[in-house]
C-alpha cells in the first residue's frame, strides 16, 4: 500500500520549506554586499599606500644629488687676496670649507678658483680644487665652469660665499631643500633681518619677496624706500646672505644669458635670474650675516669667535 502523507503533515512541512527557500537569497545578498565593500575598502587602502610611496619616491629622488661650491678668486677689487687672510690663524677659504663640510645636504664640496695660490693653500688642508678661468665675470658663472669641470652629473650646485667663514651648514641644508621641493624654482637664496645701522650700507643686499615666497627684487639701496626718505624702524627688511643655490640645468645656461640693465646698475647678478623671468625661492632664517668685505671686518669676526669659543 503506498505511503500519503496526512494533510497535517503536508501543511506543517509546505511553511517551513517556504520559510527557508525565502530568507536564504536575502542573507547572501547582505553577505555579497559585506565582501564587496569590504573588498573595495582594501583595494583603496592598497591603493593609496602604492601611491603614497611612489610620491615620496619621486620627492626623495627629486633634485637628491648636490655639490656644494666655492668660488674664490685673488684679484678682488675690494679686499685683493681676500680668501687666504687668515682668522684666528687659519686661511678664510679653510673656515668657509670646514663650515660647508658640515652640511648634510651635499655630497661633495670644493673650491674653484683661477688663482694658483689659492689652490695650493686649499689642497694643503685637503680640499679639492677645480681650476677655472680668469673669464668667469661672477661666483655663479664660475661655479657653472666647475660643474662641467667636474664631469659628474649633479642635480643642484650651491654657491657658497668664500667670505662667509661663520656661515651655518643648517643654512645650507635649507636652501637645498627649498628647491628640491619647490619644482618651479630655477634658483633658491636665503634671508635674515636687516639690522637698522646696516640699512643704507651698500654691501649689505637687500631683498624683498612675494607672499608665497619667491623673490621680487635685490638691491643695494634700502627696499622697500618709503616716501618719507628715513628707515622704518618697525618694518622688516630683509637681508640677503649670499648663499644660492641652482639646479643644473638652468646653471648650464645662465653664462649664455646677455648681462640684463638691472644687474649691471646693481651689480648683482641674481638680476639677471629675475629679469629673465625664472622663479627663485628665498626661505627666511635667523642668522647673522657676519662676512668680510673689507679688511677691517677680519677683526670683528675674529672678535666674535673668541666670544663663541670658536677655534
Amino acid at each position: 500500500m503506498a505511503f500519503r502523507p496526512s494533510p497535517s503533515s503536508t501543511s506543517s512541512s509546505s511553511p517551513s520549506s517556504s520559510s527557508s527557500s525565502s530568507s536564504s537569497p536575502f542573507d547572501l545578498s547582505n553577505s555579497a554586499k559585506f565582501w564587496i565593500i569590504h573588498g573595495i575598502m582594501a583595494g583603496v587602502a592598497v591603493a593609496a599606500a602604492v601611491g603614497a610611496r611612489a610620491y615620496w619616491t619621486r620627492v626623495k629622488k627629486f633634485r637628491n644629488r648636490v655639490v656644494g661650491i666655492i668660488p674664490a678668486r685673488f684679484a678682488s677689487t675690494r679686499f685683493q687676496g681676500k680668501p687666504l687672510v687668515e682668522i684666528l690663524g687659519k686661511p678664510m677659504i679653510q673656515r668657509t670649507w670646514e663650515r660647508a663640510k658640515l652640511a648634510a645636504t651635499l655630497d661633495q664640496v670644493v673650491v674653484a678658483t683661477d688663482d694658483e695660490k689659492i689652490a695650493e693653500c686649499c689642497r694643503k688642508f685637503g680640499a679639492e680644487v677645480v681650476m677655472t678661468s680668469e673669464s668667469c665675470r661672477n661666483g655663479t658663472e664660475r661655479c657653472s665652469e666647475a660643474l662641467e669641470k667636474l664631469g659628474k652629473k649633479y642635480d643642484i650646485v650651491v654657491n657658497i660665499q668664500g667670505d662667509e667663514p661663520l656661515i651655518e651648514p643648517e643654512i645650507i641644508d635649507g636652501i637645498v631643500k627649498a628647491l628640491q621641493t619647490t619644482p618651479d624654482a630655477v634658483f633658491s637664496t636665503a634671508v635674515t633681518s636687516l639690522k637698522p645701522e646696516d640699512a643704507l650700507d651698500p654691501n649689505r643686499v637687500k631683498c624683498v619677496v612675494d607672499n608665497r615666497g619667491y623673490a621680487v627684487y635685490f638691491s643695494r639701496g634700502l627696499i622697500p624706500f618709503n616716501k618719507s626718505g628715513k628707515v622704518n624702524q618697525q618694518f622688516p627688511y630683509l637681508l640677503h646672505l649670499g648663499i644660492q643655490s641652482y639646479d643644473t640645468k638652468f646653471l648650464k645656461i645662465y653664462p649664455d644669458l646677455q648681462p640684463t640693465p638691472l644687474q649691471l646698475e646693481e651689480d648683482l647678478e641674481q638680476l639677471k635670474v629675475l629679469e629673465n623671468g625664472y622663479k627663485m625661492k628665498v626661505i627666511k632664517v635667523d642668522h647673522e650675516a657676519h662676512g668680510v668685505d673689507a679688511p677691517e671686518d677680519v677683526q670683528k669676526i675674529e672678535s666674535l669667535m673668541r666670544e663663541r669659543n670658536l677655534s
